[in-house]
């Protein structure tokens, strides 16, 4: 049996799941101070996902510019990814993963692009939807075409 105390310490350092970048692309995507490399560590529920910065056309180039710093207030994501593509991928509040009775979930949070769960198409078209999903399922961030694929990697320690 494991005490109170080292559930606490273990739930701190431990996360729950992980992203696992699988491209190229994905792996670029990862804010490198803030994440360990080419993963994404889940400790909390829900995980909410976004865009990082938005491209802006001045004098007809595209020109990527950062999110506004929010001066204290909390964040609308808990990760941030580079998506700096001409066609952008990742909308600034794009997906969260939830837990819900045990059972994992992606929803879309009116995303343009939509996700993918393995193959089966969540949201996008700026309408919300969600999907279950199960250890090792490859998440798509955006259109089919979309090279931002992660895999979902449980790592819930069940303490009783």
């Amino acid at each position: 049996m494991i005490n109170l105390e080292k559930k606490e310490l273990i739930d701190t350092i431990v996360p729950k799941a992980l992203l696992l970048a699988l491209t190229k692309t994905s792996k670029y995507s990862i804010i490198k101070d803030t994440q360990t490399k080419d993963t994404i560590p889940i400790f909390t529920y829900p995980f909410r996902i976004g865009r990082e910065a938005r491209v802006e056309f001045v004098k007809g180039k595209a020109v990527l510019q950062e999110r506004h710093k929010l001066g204290g207030q909390k964040p609308n994501n808990d990760t941030y990814l580079l998506d700096n593509g001409d066609f952008l991928q990742i909308s600034r509040e794009h997906c969260s993963i939830v837990k819900s009775d045990g059972t994992y979930i992606l929803e879309d949070r009116g995303s343009a692009c939509g996700s993918m769960v393995n193959s089966f198409e969540v949201g996008g078209d700026d309408r919300s939807a969600s999907y279950p999903l199960s250890d090792g399922d490859i998440i798509t961030l955006g259109s089919k075409e979309s090279e931002y694929k992660y895999k979902f990697i449980l790592l819930d320690i069940d303490f009783k």
